[in-house]
């Protein structure tokens, strides 16, 4: 065997036993055999994954040291809050190298919500993870923070109930100007459901594809689904985009108010009324 290792920068080392390891390894043409397989049980087991080697050309003994001491490389996700995961899924995919269609199926086959069954949130994932993997994790860490939210709130999780919540709070997260407006915009849904009123919010329409489609005119007289809260009364049929904690918050928490709408002023924030009356009187204002 040669003193030097020729070796990709990158390297994937799959699960298994130190013996797995070397034969792996020996397939993929690298000059290692028995003796390494017997350092490595001195020197430790190889990690798997994507390890970062670094270089293309070591000792053998640098190179089996690399095995068990190189980082394994990580890819930093980020859901914004109010995101979709149609278009979330879009940008991974494109960051990742994945199918965008297989990880809606994967999603759609283990999260318990249409739409905000992950977390708006940065997650660290594995280089090189598949579709299946990759879904599951996401699902299941944020499934374990709805789980403890909802608990701390109501003293249980029950998934029906925190899909109202989930949408809800969608519809905050799309709405509010900022955090501190969230416990308002909150009041202003709780009223206008007590009072069977049409939410009339643009932010449901910007739903799965449509998430950075403005809403015109046009778009709420075409929309015929039950996502367009200007034509049908009641909460959308599910979340509109991802979630924050504030958003959460907000939906379990509003604010106690007499407050039936809002409107968008020059500052970039948000007036809000209790009478249609004072709500005309803003909208000229801006005008």
């Amino acid at each position: 065997m040669t003193s030097i290792i020729e070796t990709k920068k990158t390297l994937h080392i799959p699960q298994g036993s130190i013996g797995s390891i070397i034969s792996q390894l020996t397939k993929e043409g690298y000059d290692v055999g028995i003796i390494d397989n017997i350092a490595l049980r001195f020197i430790g087991t190889p990690k798997s994954g994507w390890l970062d080697i670094g270089e293309s050309k070591l000792s053998r003994m640098d190179f089996l040291h690399k095995l068990t001491s190189s980082k394994t490389m990580i890819h930093k996700v980020t859901l914004i809050p109010g995101e979709t995961t149609y278009i979330f899924f879009q940008n991974l995919a494109k960051k990742l190298k994945l199918n965008p269609t297989l990880l809606q199926s994967e999603y759609d086959a283990h999260s318990p919500y249409p739409e905000a069954g992950i977390y708006a949130d940065t997650y660290h994932v594995p280089y090189g993870i598949d579709e299946k993997n990759l879904i599951s994790y996401l699902v299941n860490i944020s499934n374990n923070k709805h789980k403890k939210i909802s608990e701390d709130a109501n003293g249980d999780y029950n998934q029906t109930k925190w899909l109202h919540t989930l949408t809800v709070a969608s519809i905050i997260q799309k709405e509010a100007a900022s955090n501190e407006e969230m416990p308002l915009i909150a009041s202003v849904i709780y009223n206008r459901l007590k009072k069977n009123m049409r939410l009339q919010m643009d932010g449901t329409l910007n739903y799965g594809k449509y998430s950075h489609i403005k809403v015109t005119p046009q778009r709420i007289k075409d929309d015929n689904s039950t996502f367009n809260t200007y034509k049908y009364k009641g909460l959308p049929p599910s979340p509109i985009g991802s979630v924050s904690t504030h958003a959460i918050n907000a939906a379990l928490y509003p604010k106690e108010t007499n407050y039936l709408y809002f409107m968008r002023n020059k500052d970039g924030v948000h007036d809000f009324t209790d009478t249609f009356r004072k709500h005309r009187e803003n909208i000229e204002r801006v005008k």
